[in-house]
């Protein structure tokens, strides 16, 4: 393979990222946080920094919301999906602050925590080995409050019939072998002019 077909290899898959993800289900809440959508995730918010949880605001919540669900979740593991973050009972707030302690109860916001697949409760952030990830911060608007204590298949099963408005917001993160290939993109048009020379 020539270094041209490389380096125009190298461009369609980093730039992938680029594409807008479609909802996994219709939006009528409108989720926002510190990241623009589709953008890269804060260092803050990751194994690369504090790894505390990102604020996040909540449009569009109606009266008759009881509580809220919150699922992050990583669709792009080696594994499979990987679920960095589940909580229910939480209170139907327009803002759910950064950092929120990584306990199973909290009272401020309300919430009750589960255990991700770290084996840990509360929220751990994104820490990809390899490639680009994407993470999804989903918000389920519920018409109850509920009971019991879940795993994250449990938690979707129970609240089957009770949502009422959905909302996401995603950002990424590269792993570190993915910034050490594909960072220095800015470089790349200088690359093809030094190439067109050559020939």
């Amino acid at each position: 393979m020539s270094m041209r077909a490389i380096i125009a290899l190298a461009l369609i898959v980093a730039l992938c990222g680029c594409v807008q993800e479609k909802p996994s289900m219709p939006e009528t809440l409108t989720v926002k946080s510190s990241f623009e959508r589709g953008g890269e995730i804060p260092a803050k918010y990751t194994c690369d920094g504090a790894d505390v949880s990102p604020p996040l605001y909540i449009e569009g919540i109606a009266e008759n919301v009881k509580s809220l669900v919150i699922i992050c979740e990583d669709p792009d593991a080696p594994t499979g999906v990987f679920t960095h973050w589940i909580a229910w009972n939480v209170e139907p707030a327009s803002v759910i602050p950064e950092n929120i302690p990584k306990q199973k109860e909290v009272s401020s916001p309300r919430m009750i925590q589960g255990v991700n697949d770290f084996g840990r409760v509360g929220y751990n952030g994104p820490c990809p080995p390899s490639g680009k990830h994407r993470y999804f911060f989903k918000v389920y608007a519920l018409d109850t409050v509920l009971q019991g204590d879940y795993s994250k298949a449990e938690l979707l099963k129970a609240i089957e019939g009770h949502v009422l408005q959905y909302g996401e917001i995603y950002g990424f993160m590269a792993g570190r072998a993915f910034k050490i290939i594909f960072g220095p993109l800015k470089a790349i048009p200088l690359i093809f002019y030094s190439f067109e020379d050559a020939e």
